[in-house]
């Protein structure tokens, strides 16, 4: 009997389950009808095309507003703010409002401005200027400015007068730029300090039965320095390791070739077992002092410097680099050399600032301490920043000038705020090999870009656009 009612409630159960599941199932079916239903009616065409009525018009307008809203925002900016225009697009940015201390500007790359009212300077980089298009009739309210940190041989026109005073603000490695950018490979006092790298001179005259004295890496061969032609005459005298390209007679691990490498832990510390490195320079500009000057020190090693005439305001003491410019020959050069390699007091005496962290060179801290950029420090502005506000601030003044009825400043470079003279090769002897690079390019290049500048400049002077024709007519002109 008990048998019988546990089945019958079973089966009971069963029951209530099955109904419960045939409901739920049609409620399913009869929801996905309706969606269907709606599916079809959202999707009949009309001229061949699918018409979506509802989700679209949510979805599209909104993303049609928000760029509608950005653009506005940039209008609105160049509407309130002097536009600054790169007319080079080093920045890439088609437009962003710059706080420069209490001065805001608006920064872009977009040549539209060009006839913009508020449109008060124009932003060139060096190694990107050139005759194809320059911003033409130019109003007496636009300023000029020109950003060039790298060597005459990128764009040799700027280094003659009648190009480089076309620029009212400029930020170059002179020290008498706008924006003197001469330290613009030194990180700061720290770097040169630092003991990180430096191997302990007995180390290194352990090191001198396998290494020689002195270590050369290049591999932009034969530039306007004809700094290759020194080192050749040099070997002859001395003992050197060259590991770029040029002169090359030793090898550099497989990791360490490519420029990347320039700056690894691994490829400084070998070049830190060395006593005295080569440091010659592709030009020879003043001021124009790159990380080749600066990595010995920073590396505790001898550097053997050639290039800027005025390196000696740049040294961190009196006795921390082997001037090339003080020996007549590399024979006395070598001779040097040799001597402080036998002679550990006479060396020492190279090193002794940085084992004790003293500069001396007030010059060199006051030029660390009040610039406005940083190097590889991603707590200050860089130099690009720096440029665009000097000339931001530049601008405003002049704005806050003519407010008040006052007569505006104006700005001007001058030949000192890119010096470099034309390059001349080395000739040791009449009997030394000759090399041809310096007459057959660097020399030539450069009497070129003398008379390309004198073009330009008479061109420009017009005030009117003119074609390429029309330049290179003017300067083959007999």
């Amino acid at each position: 009997m008990v048998r019988i009612q546990r089945r019958k409630l079973l089966a009971s159960c069963l029951c209530v389950t099955a109904t419960v599941f045939l409901l739920v199932t049609l409620q399913v079916v009869v929801e996905l009808g309706k969606f269907e239903g709606k599916m079809f009616k959202n999707s009949n065409l009309k001229d061949g095309h699918a018409q979506m009525e509802e989700e679209p018009i949510h979805l599209h307008p909104f993303l049609k507003r928000e760029g509608l809203t950005l653009n506005r925002k940039k209008t609105l900016a160049a509407d309130s703010y002097p536009i600054m225009l790169w007319w080079s697009p080093l920045t890439g940015e088609t437009g962003r409002l710059g706080q420069c201390g209490a001065d805001t500007c608006f920064f872009t790359i977009n040549r539209t401005y060009l006839h913009h009212h508020r449109t008060k300077a124009f932003l060139f980089y060096g190694t990107d200027f050139n005759i194809d298009s320059l911003p033409l009739p130019r109003k007496a309210h636009h300023d000029w400015a020109l950003f060039h940190e790298e060597s005459p041989k990128n764009n040799y026109k700027l280094f003659h007068q009648p190009v480089i005073t076309l620029f009212n603000y400029t930020a170059t490695f002179s020290r008498h730029s706008h924006l003197p950018l001469t330290t613009q490979y030194l990180e700061g006092t720290e770097v040169l300090k630092s003991l990180r790298y430096l191997v302990p001179l007995q180390s290194k005259n352990y090191l001198r039965k396998r290494l020689a004295p002195l270590v050369y890496v290049q591999s932009d061969c034969d530039p306007p320095s004809d700094r290759d032609s020194y080192v050749r005459e040099l070997m002859t005298y001395i003992e050197v390791d060259s590991y770029g390209e040029c002169l090359r007679n030793k090898a550099l691990p497989q990791q360490l070739n490519g420029p990347a490498s320039m700056d690894a832990g691994d490829f400084y510390r070998i070049l830190a077992q060395y006593k005295f490195i080569l440091a010659f320079e592709n030009a020879v500009c003043d001021d124009y002092i790159t990380e080749k000057f600066w990595r010995p020190l920073k590396l505790g090693v001898v550097p053997v410097y050639y290039g800027s005439p005025s390196i000696a305001d740049w040294l961190p003491s009196n006795r921390s680099a082997i001037l090339v410019s003080e020996f007549s020959h590399p024979r006395e050069l070598a001779s040097y050399i040799r001597q402080l390699d036998h002679d550990d007091r006479l060396y020492q005496a190279y090193i002794e600032w940085k084992l004790k962290g003293e500069i001396s060179n007030q010059r060199l801290l006051t030029a660390l301490r009040e610039r406005k950029w940083g190097v590889q420090d991603i707590k200050q502005d860089n130099y690009i920043d720096a440029f665009e506000c000097m000339v931001c601030t530049k601008v405003w003044d002049n704005i806050r000038l003519q407010e008040k009825g006052l007569p505006l400043k104006r700005w001007k470079a001058d030949i000192t705020h890119l010096s470099c003279p034309e390059p001349t090769e080395f000739a040791f002897s009449p009997l030394a090999p000759r090399r041809s690079s310096l007459r057959e390019m660097w020399i030539p290049s450069f009497q070129q870009s003398k008379k390309e500048a004198q073009a330009l400049r008479w061109l420009v002077d017009r005030n009117q656009n003119f074609s390429t024709q029309e330049f290179w007519a003017l300067v083959f002109k007999d």
